[in-house]
């Protein structure tokens, strides 16, 4: 991962709350949440919207849910094109 890119991380990471206490970082984000692009550049496509633990950053809209956690949109529009 390049600096610029945990430097920024950090930077997102001191301005939010996380319901999951940040468990994607602590795994060296092997072990994030499924979600994909879907066009829109602050949201993902939730694909784990049944998932047991609640998430602050779920965002229901028709039967579309979407990712709106800054930290992972950041991982997955940037990290992991």
């Amino acid at each position: 991962m390049k600096e610029e890119d945990r430097k920024k991380i950090e930077e997102i990471m001191d301005g939010m709350r996380c319901s999951h206490n940040f468990k994607c970082v602590e795994n060296g984000f092997e072990m994030l949440c499924k979600a994909q692009e879907c066009g829109l550049e602050t949201h993902l496509e939730c694909l784990e919207c049944n998932r047991l633990l609640p998430c602050l950053f779920t965002l229901k809209v028709d039967k579309m849910v979407f990712c709106q956690c800054p930290l992972r949109v950041y991982i997955g529009n940037k990290i992991m094109e």
